[in-house]
């Protein structure tokens, strides 16, 4: 069986990528070994100002993640690879691959890719985020030619506090935020440090519509970048018949 390894570089404050990405690795999937790696750039609040401190830490931790002879490496932060503008995660991509010479993902890309795949045009964006961070991701995701039909976020700053968010709350405000709310395609919910995983399918069958989160997409990716096909049931609709 062939090794993949797969490096991941996350804010230091987040407490939830490793959680549901290592759950899938092992609990669904036996047919590959895939083994994760890690390597955090600080982060304490989700604001402009303190992504743009984060991001300077990019190539100490391109490097750190070299050493293990990655297949892959994942900048696995919504907000931190898209806040400069449409080319944002290009960039980093760009970045991964000169200094790491191995293929590179960067979450907002990967979002905007899972969008593409399942043909949704007209979203609604749901955030933990502030404003600030509301309206680049708004500019973003309107400049790759989505249409928001609405927004929400839910006003959190720090991080930490994001990560404490249950799977049940994100549940709650999401069906919240989507009552009565007509037009659309799918949903995206946002931030690589919010639980989803635990209710991505629930949130479908309600709805009748596909819904990504940032780690659903960002953990697609990666795997289309390893060239695996896999099938996880509990995930939605992007990882059926989309790999």
């Amino acid at each position: 069986m062939e090794w993949k390894k797969v490096g991941v570089i996350i804010p230091s404050s987040n407490t939830t990528v490793e959680y549901e990405f290592n759950n899938v690795i092992f609990n669904s999937i036996k047919e590959y070994k895939i083994t994760l790696h890690f390597s955090r750039i600080i982060l304490k609040d989700v604001t402009l100002k303190d992504l743009e401190i984060m991001e300077r830490e990019t190539e100490r931790a391109i490097s750190e993640l070299s050493t293990i002879n990655p297949h892959v490496i994942s900048y696995a932060c919504t907000s931190g690879s898209l806040f400069k503008g449409p080319k944002h995660h290009e960039e980093i991509i760009q970045r991964i691959e000169k200094n790491a010479k191995v293929p590179g993902v960067a979450t907002s890309g990967s979002v905007i890719d899972a969008l593409r795949e399942l043909n949704i045009e007209k979203l609604v964006l749901i955030t933990p985020y502030i404003e600030e961070i509301n309206k680049k991701e708004i500019e973003f995701l309107s400049n790759h030619n989505f249409t928001i039909i609405k927004s929400a976020g839910m006003g959190i700053v720090e991080n930490t506090n994001i990560g404490a968010v249950t799977p049940e709350e994100v549940y709650e405000f999401a069906t919240k935020v989507l009552n009565n709310v007509s037009g659309y395609d799918g949903v995206f919910i946002s931030c690589t440090n919010l639980r989803t995983f635990e209710i991505i399918g629930k949130l479908e069958s309600k709805i009748g519509k596909p819904v990504i989160s940032s780690n659903s997409a960002t953990l697609w990716d990666i795997f289309r970048k390893l060239k695996i096909d896999v099938r996880i049931t509990n995930l939605g609709e992007l990882f059926k018949d989309h790999l």
